[in-house]
C-alpha cells in the first residue's frame, strides 16, 4: 500500500510543479490544508476519493492521471492544453459551440 501512497504523492508533486504552484496554492484550489498536501505528496497518507477528484479537478487532470507513470508523452508538460481545458470546462454549450466555430476558422488559415 505505502509505494501507491508513494506513486500517487509523486505524480501530485509532478502535476502540481508542472503548473508552478506551491503547496499552499495547490490547497488552496483543492479546499484542502497545505498539511494535507504537504503528507500526500510525502507519501505519508493516502486520499480518500473525493480528495482525489479535487486535487485532479483543481489541476486540470483527470484522477487516472494521478495513479500511472504511463502518461501520454509529455503530459506533465502540457500546461498550456491544461489551462485552456480548465477554462472550456467552465463554459456553456452556447460558448462552447461559438469557440468549436472560432477554433474551426482559426486552423482554416493554416
Amino acid at each position: 500500500m505505502s509505494d501507491l501512497r508513494t506513486r500517487f504523492g509523486t505524480l501530485v508533486a509532478a502535476h502540481r510543479r508542472r503548473l508552478k504552484w506551491t503547496q499552499a496554492a495547490l490547497a488552496e484550489r483543492a479546499e484542502l490544508s497545505v498539511d494535507m498536501v504537504s503528507r500526500i505528496e510525502a507519501g505519508a497518507t493516502g486520499a480518500r476519493f473525493p480528495t482525489i477528484e479535487r486535487l485532479a479537478a483543481a489541476m486540470g487532470i483527470v484522477p487516472a492521471e494521478l495513479f500511472t507513470d504511463e502518461l501520454p508523452n509529455g503530459a506533465l508538460q502540457r500546461s498550456r492544453l491544461t489551462d485552456i481545458t480548465s477554462r472550456l470546462a467552465k463554459l456553456s454549450d452556447a460558448d462552447l459551440e461559438w469557440i468549436n466555430v472560432v477554433i474551426w476558422a482559426a486552423m482554416d488559415r493554416r
